[in-house]
């Protein structure tokens, strides 16, 4: 049985915004004009294979008429149900009270109730009449306390709210974590018996693509990361002469180039926490330019001393391999010297960024090569500046609208809360794909610095 939950309660109360964030869909219309929800609308959520369906309601508009008529059309408790039934069913009602007939419908026809308020209001005894409607389909219920702009009057609410329904819970929609939308579905699992090993099964299913989903993140870093410190562009001409003329065209292109790639990851990336119609900006990448006279560079990646540590811990793991092949007959020398050199190379040319060059082809003629890029710094920038987009997004609910401005963080902090190990394991293969070498083990690395 698949569940399915109808979202109702007063216009402009968030209930869009609710769907928005459970249903993980940025497609879903929110507005702050009153009544954006004209009809029902339907979304059946497919999470692994597992599936429920969330139903969008407009708002109440005459509960209190509509109460009026339920109650003289039922003599008892016994008949409210059915007073319900004849209600919907009745063409004078449906003339009378569309935006009640619509959100009712769903309800009597199996849905649970999902009844949304908005905290930063006042409670007032108008919202008692739809309430009680809602208590009359003797549906499963649960209401959710929307707090919009503040939760000043969240506590009157939860006591009032208690009166009428069984579960009562604070759910921002705009700021609503992971865990908060796993523990609306467990809570409704405990009212409604028959939906419990479904929603069980929803709940792992969530988890499993929160799992697949940083796992997928890695895998996108590790293929961007490959492919910026692989590119290189070159064109084959006559003379020298015609070569070094080339440069300034070539590394235009070049670096327009680089950024088009960065980009369309950062798409995907999007794509893959379920953002498709999301705007979001971010500093271009930093490419023109002297490394430790542009800012950007040092709070995308590392600074001059992050970056020594790191070379010095990439050499020693490169010299450590030395002293396991040679079954520790170098005593040691190796990751001594390793960590030595790296750290010194960490200083030599850290200011280049991509190298033009000029060469001879064996049949005549000559070509010219704008990058890759060699600099230390340049990995670590895209790693910074991708796995900051991703946390933005996997932190993010699907009910913001507002343009995500990515800003810079620490990512040496993020390093460091790896285990020696990791570290060493992923300063190695960064400084293995600066030299366009095969880097083992990346991704691996990468998801422990996704999951830090």
């Amino acid at each position: 049985m698949t569940p399915v939950f109808a979202v109702v309660g007063h216009p402009n109360k968030g209930k869009s915004s609710i769907v928005s964030t459970l249903a993980q869909n940025d497609s879903i219309a929110i507005s702050p004009q009153s009544g954006t929800t004209k009809a029902v609308q339907r979304f059946e959520i497919l999470i692994g294979k597992a599936r429920f369906t969330l139903v969008d309601t407009p708002g109440f508009q005459r509960p209190s008429r509509a109460l009026a008529w339920l109650q003289a059309h039922a003599e008892s408790a016994d008949k409210r149900r059915d007073a319900v039934a004849q209600f919907i069913a009745d063409p004078q009602c449906k003339q009378e009270f569309p935006e009640e007939v619509m959100l009712l419908k769903p309800i009597m026809d199996g849905a649970a109730i999902l009844y949304v308020v908005d905290g930063s209001r006042p409670y007032g005894k108008e919202y008692e009449a739809e309430m009680e409607i809602l208590r009359w389909t003797g549906q499963a219920s649960m209401a959710l306390i929307n707090p919009i702009e503040n939760e000043t009057h969240v506590q009157d609410w939860q006591q009032a709210l208690g009166q009428y329904f069984k579960i009562v819970r604070v759910f921002n929609a705009m700021q609503a974590d992971f865990e908060k939308v796993i523990a609306i579905l467990e809570a409704f699992s405990h009212i409604r018996e028959e939906w419990h090993t479904t929603l069980a099964n929803i709940v792992t299913e969530y988890r499993q693509q929160r799992a697949h989903q940083i796992e997928e993140t890695a895998k996108l870093l590790e293929q961007l990361l490959t492919e910026l410190c692989t590119y290189q562009v070159s064109q084959k001409v006559l003379s020298k002469a015609q070569a070094d003329s080339l440069k300034e065209i070539l590394e235009a292109k070049y670096f327009n180039d680089m950024r088009r790639i960065e980009k369309r990851y950062h798409e995907s990336l999007k794509s893959l926490y379920q953002y498709h119609h999301l705007e979001s900006s971010i500093d271009d990448l930093p490419l023109e330019g002297n490394l430790f006279d542009t800012e950007k560079w040092i709070m995308w990646g590392l600074n001059r001393k992050q970056l020594t540590i790191a070379a010095t811990i990439a050499g020693a793991a490169a010299g450590a391999a030395v002293d396991l092949a040679l079954a520790g007959s170098s005593l040691m020398l190796g990751a001594l010297g390793g960590g030595i050199i790296g750290a010194g190379s960490a200083w030599l040319g850290a200011d280049s960024i991509a190298i033009f060059t000029v060469q001879g082809l064996p049949l005549g003629g000559y070509e010219a090569h704008q990058g890759p890029i060699s600099n230390r710094n340049f990995p670590y920038v895209v790693v910074g500046r991708f796995i900051f987009l991703a946390d933005a997004l996997r932190n993010r609910t699907h009910a913001h609208r507002e343009k995500l401005e990515i800003q810079e963080g620490d990512l040496s902090n993020r390093i460091n809360t790896l285990n020696r190990t990791q570290q060493s394991n992923l300063h190695r293969a960064l400084d293995r794909l600066r030299h366009q070498k095969p880097a083992e083990d990346l991704q691996s690395s990468l998801t422990a610095l996704i999951k830090a």
